[in-house]
């Protein structure tokens, strides 16, 4: 998978050169990529790890990605509500207030599900 297009990712690119390479050969044309887990796998995986991590930006981005990947919003309710135990409460209330942003630009075609905001 080619890295998506991303304006938030290509102005780092004077800046930080190599780290945007790394993210486009690695994160996205690796890892994304390997067969063991599909990208739907992944997606929930990366939102759980980001509500933990409490990576707000990264969080929609994914979310986004995760709906483009089959994960349905049941789905991504669950694994928000799996964090709230795990990562805390204030982690998935956190992520539950970022999902329904992404939720509403979505609902309002402002955003198209798996595309990434600019």
């Amino acid at each position: 998978m080619a890295a998506p297009p991303s304006s938030r990712r290509d102005r780092l690119i004077p800046q930080f050169p190599k780290l945007v390479q790394m993210t486009n050969e690695v994160a996205y044309a690796d890892i994304w990529e390997r067969e063991q887990l599909s990208k739907r796998d992944r997606s929930m995986i990366t939102v759980a790890a980001l509500i933990a991590l409490g990576r707000e930006e990264q969080l929609a981005t994914h979310l986004r990605r995760a709906l483009g990947n089959g994960v349905t919003r049941e789905e991504i309710a669950e694994v928000v509500t799996h964090m709230a135990i795990y990562a805390g409460w204030p982690a998935a209330m956190t992520g539950a207030q970022i999902a329904c942003d992404v939720y509403e630009d979505i609902d309002q075609g402002t955003q198209a599900p798996g595309t990434v905001a600019s």
